[in-house]
């Protein structure tokens, strides 16, 4: 079997049905983030991040273990390395950083923000690694580069908090050396990378935080923020984005961005700034057009491979 055969084979019809109804079920779980956070009333986020990532990661290990069996997942993470160590530790301050920048800023912001991590990846790549970057992605680096900039100008006016808009940008460049990592080790599983990330998240906010003890209803929407947002969501995208080529998996994703703010103007009345809202446009559109013109390029090399 040729190489596009294999390809072809791969993402079967019914697999690459599959495959798109488990990226946009992630997509679609994790853009409620915002709008259950906003729901838990309890102060302190560090109590928020050790329930959230101990939710997460017992959800993450629980699945490892019905999904791999008890030896499959020993050695998952057993084979994780340094690479697999280095992920882990981008994820967990990455999810520990998103919930405090919520204190500081709109959902749009951070969202928004957190979708030019492709873009940023191949950048970074660039200067650590003298990867090639073709115009066509140059051209929308430099456009998310003005649309951050835009967005982030809005804390220059007080519209929103420095603070916040930083930690947006440090998710950003965290999500960025974690993209860089995978690709440039793909054997690091992303699974066990991120329960450890989580369950270090954990044990972290565990010494940072005030009293553990939460309202019930809190409990149950940081079991919702964790084990579902969190965990699940992730369980959906491993599992989804094995079925259906790297680039479609990226295009589907760009649904959180995009339902996120809308979620919580709907529920909450976070309506975002005039600044959010056109750096985040030009933001998207970027990351939008970059994806596209990847599969695009993709399916024309799988095709043009099949007729060969």
């Amino acid at each position: 079997m040729t190489k596009p055969q294999a390809i072809q084979s791969r993402f079967s019809a019914s697999g690459f049905r599959l495959g798109v109804l488990l990226v946009a079920g992630a997509a679609l779980t994790w853009s409620f983030g915002g709008a259950i956070a906003r729901n838990i009333a309890e102060p302190d986020p560090w109590t928020i991040v050790f329930w959230r990532a101990g939710f997460a990661s017992l959800f993450l290990l629980l699945f490892m273990l019905w999904r791999e069996g008890p030896r499959s997942t020993v050695r998952m993470f057993r084979d994780m390395g340094l690479a697999g160590l280095g992920v882990a530790l981008c994820f967990g301050i990455a999810s520990s950083s998103f919930v405090m920048a919520l204190q500081y800023t709109t959902v749009a912001n951070i969202l928004l923000t957190q979708a030019a991590a492709p873009l940023f990846a191949a950048l970074l790549a660039w200067m650590v690694f003298g990867e090639r970057v073709n115009l066509p992605t140059w051209i929308a680096i430099v456009a998310v580069i003005c649309g951050v900039a835009i967005m982030v100008s809005a804390s220059f006016s007080g519209e929103v908090s420095a603070l916040g808009d930083g930690l947006a940008l440090l998710i950003t460049v965290l999500f960025s050396t974690a993209i860089v990592i995978t690709r440039h080790h793909p054997e690091v599983r992303m699974m066990p990378a991120v329960c450890l990330g989580t369950a270090m998240a954990c044990v972290a906010a565990f010494f940072l935080s005030g009293p553990l003890a939460v309202t019930g209803a809190d409990l149950f929407w940081l079991f919702l923020f964790g084990a579902v947002n969190l965990g699940a969501g992730l369980a959906m995208f491993v599992t989804g984005a094995r079925l259906v080529p790297a680039a479609l998996a990226a295009l589907v994703s760009t649904l959180e961005p995009v339902l996120g703010p809308i979620w919580v103007w709907l529920f909450h009345g976070e309506v975002p700034g005039t600044r959010t809202v056109i750096g985040g446009a030009i933001v998207f559109g970027a990351l939008f057009l970059h994806i596209l013109n990847d599969w695009r390029r993709q399916r024309e090399r799988t095709d043009s491979g099949a007729r060969a």
